[in-house]
């Protein structure tokens, strides 16, 4: 049985967002047709800590001596370095040592979310230096769109693939059952996702809408937006699974307000329930909804939330039918190097 070995910064026992996704599904996509896949990440190690503001990535303190000794006692068939921390840098410089061929993934638009945290553009540059360096050494960069290859390839990142995320449409689908709940006025406006500043969710919440508004998720910008926003507005906290699904089985309306995502998973977990979106025109939303039909972009978000009310629900599952892990994950098996 060959095995595959994905090198991950976020913890997954702490996974509460796109990446964390991607490798539960992948693996066991992966462990469907025959592969043995291990996730390589924090539980390897006994000293790590949360990135700040970040808890879901676990940075580890360990030494290029002692992550080589484990990947040699793994010994893996394929290599694939999914994110860019501490563990993913460390099996980088390995890898290049003993002239092991590698994969990686560009998950998370950091350099974009530097800008958003500090309005700092020479710190935007510095982070795609780094980056595009990360990643340089790779025989395959994988991204999830068409648009984000392009734009990379014109900051000059080399080597890069297109592999889409997928949804697991047996379980987000709309629960005509789910019980409503007696705050939350018709129609209802959803949120959901990691609550921080580069998620920009505070453009969602200051938009005049009918109804009332329901925001699902934790971070590090939550118990402020609560406080200010509580008036119309129902905070959940995280939710996963059936209880995720039923949440949004009552929703009208999925508003998407980031403009610094790579693909957007939620918007087809959102779809797949039936729910029309509602975003920016920017990179992943246009990627994924055809205006008019599930969803509108566009410069206002407010007018596009309104606007997604008189759409046609089934359209909205018939686009997130388009996606599933197990084409996603045939196309990450097609980009895999042996070591």
């Amino acid at each position: 049985m060959k095995k595959i070995v994905i090198v991950s910064d976020v913890f997954l026992d702490k996974q509460v967002n796109g990446v964390g996704t991607w490798l539960i599904n992948t693996k066991k996509e992966l462990e469907k047709i025959g592969f043995e896949v291990v996730i390589f990440d924090a539980s390897f190690f006994s000293h790590t800590f949360p990135l700040p503001s970040y808890p879901e990535i676990r940075l580890i303190l360990s030494t290029k001596r002692n992550v080589e000794g484990l990947l040699k006692k793994i010994n893996g068939d394929y290599i694939h370095i999914a994110t860019e921390g501490t563990l993913g840098l460390l099996t980088r410089a390995v890898c290049i040592k003993n002239k092991w061929n590698f994969t990686t993934s560009y998950h998370t638009r950091f350099p974009e979310y530097v800008f958003v945290r500090t309005k700092i553009k020479l710190l935007e540059n510095i982070t795609y230096s780094f980056v595009r360096w990360f990643h340089k050494k790779a025989t395959t960069m994988v991204v999830t769109t068409e648009t984000l290859k392009k734009e990379l390839e014109e900051k000059q990142f080399t080597n890069v693939s297109v592999v889409p995320l997928g949804v697991d449409v047996h379980l987000f689908t709309k629960n005509l059952k789910a019980m409503t709940i007696a705050s939350l006025q018709k129609p209802i406006f959803v949120f959901f996702g990691r609550i921080a500043s580069e998620k920009n969710v505070t453009a969602f919440l200051k938009c005049k809408l009918p109804g009332s508004k329901l925001i699902i998720g934790d971070g590090p910008e939550k118990k402020e937006l609560e406080k200010k926003y509580n008036k119309d507005t129902l905070f959940v906290g995280y939710k996963s699974g059936q209880e995720l699904v039923d949440l949004l089985s009552i929703a009208d309306v999925c508003v998407f307000p980031s403009k610094t995502d790579t693909f957007g998973l939620t918007i087809i977990e959102a779809l797949a329930c039936k729910l029309p979106v509602s975003a920016y025109d920017v990179q992943g939303p246009n990627n994924i909804i055809i205006n008019g039909k599930d969803g509108f972009i566009g410069n206002d978000l407010q007018e596009n939330a309104i606007k997604c009310l008189d759409i046609n629900k089934e359209n909205c599952r018939e686009t997130a039918m388009n996606y599933s892990w197990e084409h996603s994950t045939k196309k990450f098996f097609d980009i895999l190097i042996p070591r």
